[in-house]
């Protein structure tokens, strides 16, 4: 079952409740969205660590070919 931009949005804000988040569906089918989320946790963090802390707050959303999340596009940053 495919998952609304809301779901995405209300997981990724519970771990980062005072974050900026755009959620988009990039295909117009509920499967392939991006994320941008601008966190102040994320400064001095890289890359890879401010998306791995993203992909945690999705709960497993992603995991497997079972995953209700197919794909998501992630920008992560710490606010200018």
């Amino acid at each position: 079952m495919a998952m609304q931009a809301q779901e995405i949005e209300d997981l990724i804000r519970a771990s980062f409740p005072q974050a900026k988040i755009t959620i988009t569906d990039l295909a117009g089918d509920g499967n392939h969205y991006a994320a941008e989320v601008i966190d102040e946790s994320f400064r001095g963090k890289n890359r890879v660590q401010q998306q791995r802390a993203v992909y945690a707050a999705l709960k497993g959303k992603m995991d497997g070919s079972q995953g209700e999340l197919h794909a998501l596009a992630l920008t992560t940053k710490a606010p200018d």
